[in-house]
Formats: C-alpha cells, structure tokens, sequence
C-alpha cells in the first residue's frame, strides 16, 4: 500500500480548449469525469456523424497536436447554458453555442486565429454520451477512461533534465502525489483507493505532439515523446483508469494504492 493525495482535479468541456478547475466531482461506475470532452471542434472533412458518432482520431479534431496555438487561448463553457468565453489577446469573445450563428462564429474565430489550412471552419459537435478522448478508438471502456498524472514523475523528469515540466502539459483529469516516481506506469491491474471510490489502472499513457506545447507560452519547447524514449526507453506518462466503485473525490483527499 501506498499513501498519496489528490492535488488536482480538471475536465475538458471542448476537447483542445482550456481545462475547467474542480475541487470535488461525484463518480460513477463504468463513467469519465462528468462533462469531459463531451463537445469538439471537428475538422473539414472530419467524418464525424452527431447522429452516428464513432470514435476518431485526434487529429480529426482541433486538437493541440497540430495547434500549439490553442494553449494561448484561454477559454470558458457552461455545458447548461451553451455559454463560451474565448481569451484573445486581450479581448473576450462571448458565442452563445446553444445558436447555429454561435457555432459558427467561435468556429470561425478559432479558424482565423489559429491560421487553420482546412478549407474551410471546423464544426462545433457532440452527441452524448459520446466522448472525444484520445483513447475513444480503442474501446467504449477506453472512451469513459480518466486519466491520471502522478506528479512525482513528472518532477522526476524536470530533476532530469535541469527544467521545468508544467504538469498542465499532460492535460490529466486528476493529479495525485504522494507516489514514487513513474511507479504507476508499472501498476496497471492495481487500484486507486480514495475512500468508498476504487479506480482501476487500465493502461499506461502513451504521449505524443501535444505535450510539446508549453501551456504558459504556447510554443513547442521540449519534445516530450522523444525525452521520454531517450531517458526512460517508453513514451508513457500517466495512467488511465475506470470507475469501479463510485462516489465523490476531492482536491487534498488522501488515498492508498491497493496491488491487485
């Protein structure tokens, strides 16, 4: 068994935009974060069927793999409302996402700001229960993944090498400290333990591109997949996990690793 703690807790409203802060969120079995990724900003010529949906893949999406401009954008959604706030260079964009001219003009906006080469604007989509993880194509249980970043690895890495690794990089739903570095990557089967919750490890987490942008600067400055073979011999940061047994977690509750 070992002790650790919850540090942060995020959702992703629209897949690629900025992270919503939580300091507790009730979990259900079986189910994501509530209100994760359950909208996007689908690309020309997606593929992507509201009335259908499939899983894709990221890059079918507006997605900081091909956009390191979206970490300079700071962005706010109120799933009830369909209200979105867009940060640009000083000035706030309000589009009401609830209206056909709403989608448009934040599609457009995001299009012209980011200097998009597709033909034309994305298209803002969702179709509960539908997710936009990056991990949607494997499996259904793989789409209601949570992803969880142990921060002493990530600390770890900075130690390595000499600079600093914002965490926000990794764009986890929880942060937790507490274990020893990178011991998660080998613990898949295991079981997170935060009081009535249990959170089984499913998978390692396989970086790409996107952790290149620094989320403070917006520009591609450490190339994390290949730091990560060359030091460590995989491009694993983090873990994805299912709900086994829900209940509520919250920011600074402490928990225990059970091994299976």
């Amino acid at each position: 068994m070992n002790g650790l703690t919850i540090v942060r807790i995020s959702r992703y409203p629209i897949k690629g935009l900025s992270p919503e802060p939580l300091n507790t969120v009730l979990l259900s079995a079986g189910e994501g974060i509530p209100g994760d990724r359950l909208f996007g900003f689908a690309r020309y010529n997606s593929g992507f069927d509201p009335t259908a949906p499939k899983p894709l893949p990221k890059d079918r999406f507006v997605v900081l793999l091909k956009e390191a401009g979206l970490a300079g954008l700071k962005s706010r959604f109120d799933a009830a409302t369909r209200q979105l706030e867009i940060d640009v260079d000083g000035s706030t964009h309000y589009f009401n996402m609830s209206e056909p001219q709403g989608e448009t003009d934040a599609a457009r906006l995001l299009y012209d700001t980011l200097g998009l080469q597709d033909p034309e604007p994305p298209r803002f989509v969702s179709s509960h229960p539908h997710r936009f993880t990056d991990v949607s194509v494997v499996s259904p249980k793989m789409m209601n993944a949570i992803s969880v970043l142990n921060l002493s690895s990530v600390d770890a890495l900075s130690r390595k090498l000499g600079t600093d690794i914002h965490p926000a990089r990794f764009r986890a739903n929880i942060e937790i400290d507490g274990l020893p570095p990178f011991s998660e990557l080998d613990a898949v089967g295991s079981t997170f333990v935060f009081g009535n919750v249990r959170l089984r490890i499913l998978s390692r987490t396989k970086r790409c591109a996107a952790t290149e942008v620094n989320p403070e600067t917006a520009q591609r400055d450490l190339k994390i997949p290949f730091i990560l073979r060359k030091h460590l011999g995989h491009m694993d940061m983090g873990v994805y996990v299912e709900v086994l047994d829900g209940g509520t977690v919250s920011v600074g509750q402490n928990g225990k690793r059970l091994q299976e």
